[in-house]
């Protein structure tokens, strides 16, 4: 009895160990340090008091980039949704002998370093970037179009990020569902939208919902997109949070904004599972 309990334990503890060292304890440091005071020489003074939390509510400036984080968030799960089911049911019924190349196809930006992808883009919506190059060769524009430190140019850095996480998880789910469904439907006198709309895409939401969650909760802290893409009005709660640490120092107030941007996501996630459940992902992941 004891082999079988100490055995699982043991192939666990490296896992734990570094979940414990690398996730927890940071996270516990930062939420103490929101708690602390910021001297006005700039010396961290340990304490326990809610003022940054009340500095944070108390100027709307910054519950703003939090609201501005939201839908940011938002839009860019409902883009990847509509951009990511379709090639995901186009290689899910594919019958095509290279359905491993295109999914390698998905996967492949991740080999390249996110900073360089992202920066890709100014060479492309810049004022001397390719699309206004030949738009101003061809004549169709007299000077060049401002694509560029705007709302636009971030969701296409985030959803050029993030969309292979919404393909790969609704494939997935497409995978699992029992085909033999899908030919009942068609004995039945469906047609093939039909059988999509009754069997298909009711089927495949608990992977529409896993990618959801995970676009938004990785949408909802980062950092690059904004800060390269996006103009002084394009400010994400993560590059705010890089500014009262990086460039004032001031850990406190910077680890407060980062404790609310947790309890936030915490929320969310409750949320979900509370209404959907998180195990009917997993379930369907299986």
């Amino acid at each position: 009895m004891e082999n079988r309990l100490w055995k699982p334990l043991a192939l666990l503890a490296p896992a734990m160990s570094a979940v414990l060292l690398l996730l927890v304890i940071p996270v516990c440091f930062i939420v103490v340090y929101s708690f602390w005071l910021r001297s006005p020489t700039g010396a961290d003074i340990p304490a326990f008091q809610f003022g940054n939390y009340a500095k944070f509510f108390a100027d709307f400036f910054y519950p703003s980039i939090l609201i501005r984080t939201i839908r940011v968030s938002l839009e860019t799960v409902l883009l990847c949704v509509v951009m990511g089911y379709i090639p995901a049911y186009f290689f899910n019924r594919s019958k095509t002998k290279n359905k491993a190349l295109l999914l390698l196809l998905i996967m492949l930006p991740f080999w390249i370093s996110f900073i360089i992808r992202t920066m890709s883009w100014i060479n492309i919506l810049g004022d001397t970037g390719l699309i206004n190059h030949y738009l101003l060769k061809i004549g169709l524009l007299s000077r060049p179009l401002g694509m560029l430190y705007n709302e636009g140019s971030v969701l296409m850095g985030l959803i050029q990020y993030l969309l292979p996480f919404m393909i790969l998880n609704i494939y997935v789910s497409l995978e699992g569902i029992d085909k033999s469904l899908l030919e009942a439907a068609r004995s039945m006198g469906c047609t093939e939208w039909q059988a999509f709309r009754e069997v298909t895409l009711p089927l495949s939401l608990p992977g529409v919902s896993a990618g959801c969650l995970l676009v938004f909760v990785l949408t909802a802290g980062t950092y690059l997109p904004p800060m390269i893409l996006g103009g002084p009005g394009n400010q994400m709660i993560a590059n705010l949070i890089f500014a009262r640490v990086i460039g004032t120092l001031d850990w406190p107030f910077g680890s407060a904004i980062s404790v609310v941007l947790l309890a936030l996501l915490v929320i969310i996630v409750w949320t979900y599972n509370r209404y959907l459940g998180i195990n009917q992902i997993f379930k369907a992941l299986q």
